[in-house]
């Protein structure tokens, strides 16, 4: 008698029509969940921003008599987050990197899924005759910040 071991076509067909479906659910969630840790991410760095840019008032203000905040947002930071490239003056451009845009006044990311994000950084006051210049951090924004 003669044994036949093995799958027929038929199962390895359904085994394949499984796996895609549950491919097809489990791959966007996956997607999603990396965009809103990247998101979580992003917050944490621009809460220690302004963090740090508040210390640098009060520091400005304990040495010179008036809160001020830098014309460049990293200075004020006493560690700056991975990916921050200080040679950069333009909007961020490789995954991961961080910059602050000179031209625009935006601090800029860029996402791993090739996705530009900025914050307005803005400096008021001009600290002349006592002025204090302070400064505001804008909400997230998505795209090139001209």
């Amino acid at each position: 008698m003669k044994s036949n071991k093995g799958f027929t076509l038929i199962e390895l067909i359904m085994v394949t029509i499984i796996l895609g479906i549950l491919a097809a659910v489990a791959i966007p969630r996956y997607m999603t969940s990396v965009t809103e840790a990247e998101k979580a991410a992003e917050d944490a760095v621009v809460s220690a921003i302004t963090a740090g840019l508040e210390q640098y008032a009060t520091e400005q203000l304990m040495a010179t008599g008036n809160r001020s905040w830098p014309a460049n947002p990293w200075t004020a930071l006493a560690t700056t987050p991975a990916g921050y490239d200080a040679t950069d003056s333009d909007d961020a451009d490789t995954d991961g990197e961080w910059t602050f845009n000179t031209t625009s006044s935006n601090i800029t990311h860029m996402r791993n899924d090739g996705t530009v994000h900025h914050w307005d950084y803005a400096v008021t006051g001009d600290n002349l005759n006592g002025d204090q210049t302070t400064g505001t951090l804008g909400e997230r924004e998505t795209g090139a910040g001209d």
